[in-house]
């Protein structure tokens, strides 16, 4: 039977793959919420939570580029297992520095071997599923990777909180533990059946390391598809503005604001839902400008209620389009990449977006801070649909992609 005709959650060794990543996501964000919560319960000082964010950041920055390099040179499922012994490790440490009262300068240090580890699991993850699924499937996986991914983002704080409360540090960090080395033991299920073979070493170290960029700088297709998630994000995001959306504008109170960041979440869910069981393969490059100008119309809606219900609906709207867009992103990225370099571009391409995040939460804050919170989303909206409009006009190549597989490098001069 063609691949084509089969479910995407029955092909072999996708399950166990889906399961070992949401094990492993739900881990690593009841672990962010708890040891955030510790940190500052020992310390009592705001500035503290920054060096957790920044003890884990740091040497994800120095090393996503080196990682990307080592996965494209060896097996990308033993370095994915490498990479969850050491966050388990570092869970299991957490453990004892929270049974044992240990100061707070412990706390950072594992922080940092964590990652470490972190650097190494986002690109091995993302280049390891399409060694997985068959060209054919990969679209659609991508969609319920990122549904089940997605999902995990939004109730792992929530278990995290409740698991804290209920027994504490020592029962979170056994949980993080769990989940971790579950996630780790499921991955020897998972068959490797389209991985390409590797190719000799011909370049230099330094050659490697930056090969992912200029592969990036020469592919319109990709450089394109990067650059617009980096500014959509950058410019338009709202999120860091719901909590003074919440009490100033909707007056809805810390229950409004719970529902107000669920919204978008629910949406992208609910959207990543249908898109792997229904995927599209036609027109993927208009639709994703669709996509994109669509969460911009979104949050400017958002940004000019008053109304809970037409705020709380902006914003599901806003998540499903992201959705829909990193469905695509995520699917052109893949298919424009040879299997010999999606280490190192998945590697640039993570290294984007997690600036693009804190960025945009920084941008958000500061422009609220100048012109005012409505002012300011309005702004960004407005950057969104011009950045929308100019890489549009700017990367006719991206524009033009009717399926996936027309991103390929045989197909793209």
């Amino acid at each position: 039977m063609p691949t084509t005709s089969i479910s995407v959650y029955r092909l072999p060794g996708f399950l166990p793959f889906l399961i070992a990543r949401l094990l492993a996501v739900f881990a690593m964000y009841i672990q962010a919420i708890v040891v955030a919560w510790q940190v500052y319960d020992i310390t009592r000082d705001p500035l503290s939570l920054a060096y957790v964010g920044l003890a884990q950041f740091i040497p994800m920055l120095l090393l996503l580029i080196p990682a990307g390099d080592l996965i494209d040179r060896f097996d990308r499922k033993r370095i994915l297992m490498l990479s969850w012994l050491l966050e388990a490790l570092c869970a299991a440490a957490l453990l004892w520095l929270s049974l044992s009262k240990a100061p707070v300068a412990w706390y950072y240090a594992v922080l940092v071997l964590y990652g470490c580890g972190r650097a190494f699991t986002g690109p091995a993850l993302s280049s390891l599923l399409p060694q997985i699924v068959p060209p054919e499937q990969l679209a659609p996986a991508l969609a319920a990777n990122s549904m089940l991914v997605r999902g995990a983002t939004i109730a792992g704080p929530v278990l995290g909180g409740g698991l804290y409360a209920l027994g504490g540090g020592g029962l979170t960090y056994s949980v993080c533990l769990f989940g971790f080395l579950a996630g780790l033991l499921l991955l020897p299920l998972v068959p490797v059946r389209y991985a390409e073979k590797m190719q000799a070493l011909e370049a230099s170290t330094w050659a490697r390391f930056t090969a992912g960029i200029h592969f990036i700088r020469n592919r319109p297709i990709i450089l394109g598809t990067i650059s617009l998630d980096l500014f959509a994000v950058l410019l338009g995001g709202v999120v860091a503005l719901l909590p003074i959306y919440a009490q100033e504008v909707l007056e809805v109170g810390p229950t409004g604001l719970g529902l107000l960041r669920s919204a978008m979440a629910i949406g992208e869910v609910t959207v990543g839902f249908y898109l792997s069981m229904r995927p599209f393969n036609r027109h993927v490059g208009l639709v994703m400008f669709g996509a994109v100008a669509l969460f911009g119309l979104a949050n400017l809606v958002f940004a000019l209620s008053s109304l809970f219900w037409l705020s709380f609906a902006a914003l599901m709207v806003a998540g499903g389009a992201d959705m829909v867009s990193m469905y695509i992103r995520s699917a052109l990225i893949q298919f424009s990449t040879p299997d010999a370099m999606r280490g190192r571009v998945n590697a640039v391409n993570m290294l984007f977006v997690g600036s693009s995040n804190e960025l945009g939460e920084f941008r958000a804050g500061t422009s609220a801070a100048w012109f005012g919170v409505v002012p300011a989303a309005l702004l960004g909206c407005a950057c969104t649909l011009l950045v929308t409009g100019g890489w549009m006009l700017g990367f006719k190549s991206l524009r033009q992609v009717d399926r996936f597989e027309d991103a390929s490098p045989e197909k793209v001069v």
